[in-house]
């Protein structure tokens, strides 16, 4: 299942759910009867089913995705990483896992989370879709000030997991960079990752201490979070 099958999958999943908020509720003509009592569709129970029949679909995609295989690369000299920030570490991404780069959308929670790292759902063109806190998956400190800086836009990254896109909030992106193989050869080698969760390696780019993902373990972490 390639990037643009995921998203597919969310929205084939929308239209089979009554998404009512988009039609009648808070996003639609909001002449919904229930909008009086409950101000905003996201305080509905409706709203609430809606997002649990979500969250139970990544368990069935996780079932299913056994027969897929690993695309394997070969004769590339370089390979494509995003570059983000959470906080005061840069962390890098195989592009491969990433569906686009969104703009900052409201993150709604929910009742009765099933994890610490599940923040909520974010409505995504139309469609409900699990947002993950990278920060709580990665073992990072939260407790440490976003680095300060210029026009800096917080933004939200959607990710091709395993059972279908997920999105992550992070403080910043850098854009996506062709990194030499040998540089990632070098850094995957060196045991600078072993204390770092998910993480094949650290290398210095542009100034930064950068943190390179293994993008199949945090992957499999990130479906671990939704099941």
């Amino acid at each position: 299942m390639n990037a643009s099958d995921t998203l597919n999958v969310t929205h084939e999943d929308a239209r089979a759910i009554d998404d009512c908020w988009n039609r009648i509720g808070i996003h639609g003509d909001k002449s919904c009867p229930l909008l009086e009592e409950h101000i905003h569709c996201r305080n509905c129970s409706v709203y609430s089913a809606a997002a649990t029949r979500l969250l139970d679909r990544y368990s069935l995609q996780q079932d299913q995705r056994d027969a897929v295989a690993t695309r394997v690369e070969t004769n590339v000299k370089t390979r494509s990483l995003l570059m983000f920030r959470l906080g005061e570490e840069w962390l890098g991404l195989a592009t491969r896992s990433l569906v686009e780069v969104a703009p900052l959308q409201a993150i709604h929670s929910l009742p009765h989370q099933r994890s610490r790292a599940l923040l909520g759902v974010a409505n995504v063109r139309g469609a409900l879709v699990a947002c993950l806190s990278l920060v709580e998956l990665l073992d990072l400190d939260g407790s440490v000030a976003p680095a300060s800086g210029g026009r800096v836009m917080p933004r939200m990254l959607i990710i091709a997991a395993h059972g279908g896109p997920v999105v992550v909030p992070v403080d910043e992106v850098d854009g996506i960079h062709a990194i030499d193989e040998r540089i990632l050869d070098a850094a995957s080698q060196s045991g600078a990752q072993a204390s770092a969760k998910y993480t094949r390696g650290v290398l210095q780019y542009r100034g930064h201490s950068l943190r390179w993902l293994d993008e199949e373990q945090l992957l499999s972490a990130v479906t671990r979070s939704l099941t």
